[in-house]
């Protein structure tokens, strides 16, 4: 994978999450799928290793309260541009009995625009061993800015970067499924590592089962595929060869991140030397944990002993 002072960086939006139980007491947290595959890599790497997180941010409170988050826990956000008069997303859930809904508030969010900065956004990639990106990073950045995105992307590939990316299909923030399924597509041919989930997939492509999905994607160019499934088997297909990783069975209470910690406990394990197939077991350790906790970020020390208990399990 490189020199391991290259690091990771973890490209998308952190927003202000609001919760409560009830009545007018709010809780305030950060969240965002490309956050959570970021604090798992942070969990499940040495901590010398450098995990960056890069986004936008803005000049008021809540941007700095995120990069003090960051810093709290030891990612970095490399050369993230600070802009000028503008916020972070944020969005509320409110619950209806045991129902979740989502309010959002992210149309001028600061990481939209994470690419408006060619220079900045290349410095903060340049080099770096696993750049890891999703369907919702290339959705919020402004549409102008996404082929000088793309191309940043390419060239750090060529100079030997590894690219990760997870479609991660939301259709709210796509305007139509044209342009989801073109934008998503032009991504998926400059990644290296694809982790798509079936479901999402399915409901864009329409792609019959995972056999599907994986075929399609691998017709793009993808030499590493695992297609997450749920409680399913992860589909592996790695230059042809396929295989099925079980899940590992899990009293699950919120499912809010389990494939992007899988995600990060994939890309660990491959950061460490170990094969697709033994990294998609990881994957699914770490996920089973990671659902039987309320919230999109479990303790680290958790994900941490999950994925060292499944490297035990494997050799038994």
């Amino acid at each position: 994978m490189g020199d391991v002072k290259g690091g990771f960086a973890s490209i998308g939006e952190c927003m202000i999450e609001l919760s409560g139980n009830s009545g007018d007491q709010w809780r305030m947290g950060f969240a965002g799928d490309t956050l959570n595959t970021a604090w798992y890599m942070r969990a499940l790497t040495d901590q010398s290793y450098p995990v960056e997180y890069v986004s936008a941010f803005g000049e008021d409170d809540f941007s700095q309260k995120q990069r003090d988050f960051f810093q709290s826990h030891a990612i970095g956000t490399a050369h993230s541009p600070t802009i000028k008069g503008v916020h972070p997303g944020l969005y509320a859930i409110t619950l209806s009995g045991a129902e979740r809904s989502f309010t959002y508030w992210r149309s001028d969010a600061a990481a939209r625009r994470l690419a408006s900065d060619r220079n900045a956004l290349k410095s903060s990639l340049s080099g770096r061993d696993i750049i890891y990106f999703s369907g919702i990073s290339v959705a919020v950045v402004f549409p102008e800015h996404r082929a000088g995105f793309f191309e940043v992307l390419r060239e750090c590939r060529a100079e030997g970067s590894r690219i990760a990316f997870d479609p991660n299909f939301r259709h709210q923030l796509w305007p139509d499924r044209k342009v989801a399924q073109e934008t998503i597509s032009e991504a998926m041919k400059l990644a290296d590592i694809a982790l798509p989930t079936f479901p999402d997939e399915q409901a864009l492509f329409g792609d019959k089962d995972a056999e599907a999905c994986a075929q399609r994607i691998q017709e793009l160019g993808v030499k590493e595929i695992v297609v997450k499934d749920g409680t399913e088997p992860a589909l592996v297909l790695v230059n042809g060869a396929r295989a099925l990783v079980p899940s590992v069975k899990a009293d699950a209470v919120d499912t809010t991140g389990a494939g992007d910690s899988f995600n990060g406990g994939y890309l660990a394990a491959r950061l460490k030397g170990l094969s697709p197939m033994e990294a998609a077991q990881k994957g699914h350790a770490v996920a089973a944990r990671v659902v039987e906790i309320r919230g999109a970020l479990a303790p680290m020390e958790t994900a941490r002993a999950a994925f060292e208990a499944a490297s035990t399990a494997s050799k038994t």
